[in-house]
């Protein structure tokens, strides 16, 4: 196991040196940030030239990447265009989104997993039916159109929930903010779930269990349930920087200063280091998590070694 991790996170250096430099080239690369500073009006020559001395874009593109690398190892992300430093709008932005991602989670564990049990364990019938059609139209319908008729009707009709999250954000407030994020998501596993758990259930050990006489709850519960989670748990762990990052329109509906609002102002506003800064940390949260899943494959199919 010990051998397994060094090697995985030996395999993240070149991931994470290879992912930040395509996104740096493309950010950097595809518009020019300076523009977005001067407003409607074009910059003058002279004021762009000084614009990009100061924030060092007048340098060849390796270059910045280096200088970037550099300082991103010394814990300094760069500053925005209006002069606050990047750490900080992620102080603020990412504990937000962590809330809400958790919100999201929780809703495709709890509702997905045991909506995709129980349809698995009864395959055929209305009840499957039901909940297939139902996950199908969730899917067919854009986050954007379910997260405004949700705020219309909980919150502006019926008053039931604040139509804008305050500042504060808790964990109360993004209840409904986190099933919208996690609406096509929790569908998903829900179908994966019941797939995974109608295929085990026909398995020769699920048949062997049954024979033995054991109960039924723990048949389900620790034999083929933990199997067919194995799918389930690689989307899920997955899904966690997906969240994180394409929480855009969730919280611009919703008014939540995290980062997907964070990452739609600075590319609003062309502010590169802003945008690359952010990024940066969600695809350490990708490897991060994918390292976290496969390790917990052992955890539920003992059967799975290391080498």
């Amino acid at each position: 196991m010990g051998r397994y991790v060094i090697r995985r996170l030996l395999q993240m250096i070149p991931v994470f040196f290879g992912a930040t430099l395509l996104i740096f080239l493309m950010v950097n690369v595809m518009g020019d940030p300076v523009a977005g500073l001067c407003g409607d009006r074009k910059c003058d020559p002279a004021t762009a030239a000084q614009l990009k001395a100061d924030f060092g874009l007048d340098k060849p593109v390796w270059q910045q990447y280096l200088t970037y690398m550099g300082n991103l190892f010394t814990g300094d992300f760069g500053k925005a265009f209006n002069g606050q430093k990047v750490t900080e709008l992620m102080g603020t932005a990412f504990p937000v989104t962590a809330r809400l991602t958790l919100v999201a989670i929780v809703f495709e564990i709890v509702i997905g997993i045991s909506l995709g049990v129980l349809t698995g364990l009864r395959r055929g019938r209305p009840i499957d039916t039901g909940v297939l059609l139902l996950t199908l139209i969730v899917i067919s319908i854009p986050t954007f159109v379910t997260g405004l008729l949700l705020q219309l009707l909980l919150g502006v009709k019926w008053g039931l929930i604040k139509p804008a999250v305050s500042p504060a954000a808790t964990i109360d407030e993004l209840l409904i903010p986190g099933l919208v994020l996690a609406s096509v998501s929790l569908a998903y596993v829900t179908r994966l779930t019941r797939t995974s758990v109608a295929e085990n259930a026909r398995a020769d050990y699920v048949r062997t269990a049954v024979a033995k006489g054991l109960p039924r709850r723990r048949i389900i519960g620790r034999h083929l349930l933990r199997n067919s989670l194995i799918p389930v748990v690689t989307f899920i762990g997955t899904d966690i920087g997906a969240l994180m990052g394409g929480a855009i329109v969730t919280e611009r509906i919703f008014n939540i200063h995290g980062v997907g609002y964070q990452l739609y102002q600075g590319i609003v506003r062309q502010s590169s280091q802003t945008v690359v800064g952010f990024v940066t940390v969600l695809v350490l949260v990708f490897l991060v998590a994918n390292l976290i899943v496969d390790l917990l494959y052992a955890v539920l199919d003992p059967r799975i070694r290391y080498a």
